[in-house]
């Protein structure tokens, strides 16, 4: 059938913006105040939080055969 082709869609600019602009993201990439607090957060602190808890439980708690009423925790 001749006509028009249905499965196309027209492209939205702002949807074209977006995608440019996620593509391209590294070369505008600035280091300010606000970046580097955000990266320190999520790359040493939350890790350091994790591992200071990890480290505080350890061998705390058993959860291997335990019976109804028993302690999971060891101490």
């Amino acid at each position: 059938m001749g006509g028009l082709q249905h499965y196309r869609m027209s492209m939205d600019p702002a949807i074209q913006k977006l995608g440019t602009m996620t593509t391209n993201r590294h070369k505008y990439f600035r280091w300010t105040p606000r970046t580097a607090r955000i990266t320190f957060m999520y790359a040493v602190f939350v890790p350091a939080v994790f591992a200071f808890m990890a480290y505080q439980t350890d061998g705390k708690y058993d959860m291997r055969a335990k019976r109804k009423g028993d302690l999971v925790s060891e101490y």
